[in-house]
């Protein structure tokens, strides 16, 4: 049997934990200083403030590379694994014992020579826009993109075989009413649907490879590829999960229409105002953060989990509740994630910064919330002209994505009112 070791478990994530654990404490007991100081001269030191900003710094390195390592420890190593039987886009078991292993060993000496696709798995060029990847590909690019790609991680995702995927959603719940035993049953309006749809867009990259590379009989194909697209694909899914404007990608969840949450309907999302332009207001500022956590509804709580970027982070980790404790609290364990006010904090790089009107927060629950849609088959084509020496792969990927429920997700936008 295989032994397996798990994140928590290793030096480095013990040593992550450490540094992050000593960099939180000292961080707590600067910014008290702050604080105190603040209180008694209405205005803190230079030098306490530099100091306060220099272990802030430390503390966001710190979780840093203590979410590395979780991603590290999720994400499968090059020539890991890859054999759960299934069946392929091709119609064929990829067991090791079936048809799939025999498509996978063309779809490698093709990559590798350029020749022999067609003699053998039946695999073809198609339209000449490039060759079908076997399954194998597709799911070692697909495990990749889910430990690299936080949106993947919180929302919904969904493989699916057409270009365009219309899902009926319920803006409206069927009515129900209490009657007696023997009363009649009069007819209760029913739910009011509504028709989403989700279009794919092309989402590509072009890894480049050398000859010598190619030659190396011990390189899986597979892997290499997943592994060389992974970061471009990954960062470009993230943006446009966030902002995207829904023309050729995905459409993000801050690109809907926002309002006040009290007056939101269905295709808007509704948002809660900080109270002061482009800023916290001065006092009880964790009070707004409550307003947020209570703008979804209670069905949607439980799950619910924070989102912004570490800029944004560095300041609600200052805040803290009316009984002084802080309301930020650095993950207990290796693999979990920050909280604040007890619920996970998501950070996702390309959320917008605090600013004037600035939509910088989000909360709510995102797997209910958001949807990504992938439709099934990576199509790759081997360019060995374009790049001389270099081979290049051009490699292509129909993803989609948009919110699915508008109740579920709710923002903070950064203004007076």
């Amino acid at each position: 049997m295989k032994e397996t070791k798990t994140v928590s478990g290793s030096p480095e994530a013990r040593a992550a934990m450490h540094e992050m654990m000593a960099a939180f404490e000292a961080f707590k007991a600067a910014n008290d200083a702050r604080l105190d100081e603040i209180e008694r001269k209405a205005a803190a030191d230079v030098l306490l403030e530099e100091k306060v900003a220099r272990i802030d710094q430390a503390v966001s390195a710190a979780q840093a590379r203590l979410d590395r390592v979780a991603s590290e420890g999720r994400r499968p190593a090059i020539g890991e694994g890859g054999h759960t039987p299934s069946v392929s886009a091709f119609g064929r078991s990829t067991s090791p014992k079936g048809g799939g292993m025999e498509e996978k060993s063309a779809f490698d000496g093709w990559m590798k020579t350029g020749f022999g696709l067609e003699l053998k798995a039946g695999l073809s060029t198609g339209s000449g826009s490039g060759v079908l990847a076997p399954a194998e590909t597709e799911r070692a690019i697909e495990r990749r993109l889910m430990a690299a790609s936080p949106m993947r991680e919180i929302a919904t995702v969904r493989t699916v075989n057409s270009g365009v995927f219309k899902k009926p959603v319920s803006t409206a719940g069927v009515e129900a009413g209490w009657v007696a035993e023997t009363a009649a049953r009069p007819e209760t309006d029913p739910a009011t649907l509504s028709l989403i749809e989700f279009p794919s867009a092309d989402l590509y990259a072009s890894p480049a490879a050398t000859q010598a590379l190619l030659d190396d009989a011990l390189i899986d194909m597979d892997e290499w590829l997943a592994a060389e697209v992974e970061d471009a694909f990954a960062a470009q899914e993230t943006q446009a999960f966030v902002t995207g404007d829904g023309t050729n990608k995905p459409k993000g969840f801050l690109a809907y229409e926002t309002v006040a949450d009290a007056t939101a309907t269905w295709g808007q999302i509704g948002y809660v105002a900080s109270g002061a332009a482009g800023a916290f207001p001065s006092a009880n500022a964790a009070d707004k953060l409550i307003d947020l956590i209570y703008a979804p509804k209670a069905q949607y709580r439980p799950n619910g989990r924070f989102v912004m970027n570490r800029k944004t982070v560095s300041t609600v980790r200052k805040f803290k509740d009316g009984e002084g404790n802080y309301v930020w609290a650095p993950a207990s364990r290796a693999g979990e994630t920050a909280s604040l006010l007890g619920y996970p904090v998501t950070e996702i790089e390309t959320m917008p910064d605090i600013a004037a009107n600035s939509l910088a927060i989000a909360f709510g629950d995102f797997q209910r919330g958001y949807l990504i849609v992938d439709r099934a088959g990576v199509r790759v084509l081997r360019d060995p002209y374009s790049a001389k020496p270099y081979v290049l792969f051009y490699t292509t990927k129909r993803v989609g994505g948009g919110v699915q429920n508008f109740d579920a997700i709710k923002v903070m936008k950064f203004s007076a009112t």
